[in-house]
């Protein structure tokens, strides 16, 4: 069995052993090997700002990581819910690069984790402008759009 066939394995099991009826996918993504999960409990399982997902798909990942110390990290999606919100993400942050590159003004993001902030330093790579992230130790920090000079 491979990391990925694993990590479904594990999730099935833990969705199972929770009581929830779900089907879990294995989808390729934007970031890698996604598990993807169908469940008419989604909400419960997306949690606040998906929260849920996160704590699912850290377990997954270090169980999988313990017996398979060289596999690949592993998404956990539910319902599209990650994707649908990077997509977002994405869009809002080109629209800034638009107004930095029309009015010529830097312009910050909304505080983002390591994660989001990866996704816009690399959305806007190729938009004309610079992108730095805020000098901070918190979790969440903010990104600076600037003209490209």
């Amino acid at each position: 069995m491979n990391a990925v066939e694993g990590g479904q394995k594990v999730l099935s099991t833990l969705l199972n052993k929770l009581g929830l009826e779900s089907e879990v996918a294995i989808e390729d993504a934007y970031e890698g090997t996604c598990l993807q999960i169908s469940s008419e409990h989604g909400r419960y399982l997306i949690g606040r700002g998906g929260d849920r997902l996160d704590d699912m798909q850290y377990l997954v990942n270090r169980i999988v990581q313990k017996h398979l110390p060289d596999a690949p990290r592993l998404r956990v999606d539910c319902d599209h819910y990650r994707q649908e919100n990077e997509d977002r993400l994405i869009q809002s942050v080109t629209k800034l690069a638009n107004e930095v590159k029309e009015t010529g003004e830097a312009q910050k993001t909304k505080p983002l984790n390591a994660y989001h902030r990866r996704i816009v330093h690399n959305a806007l790579k190729e938009q004309g402008v610079i992108t730095d992230s805020e000098n901070s130790k918190t979790r969440f920090k903010k990104i600076l759009i600037s003209p490209a000079e």
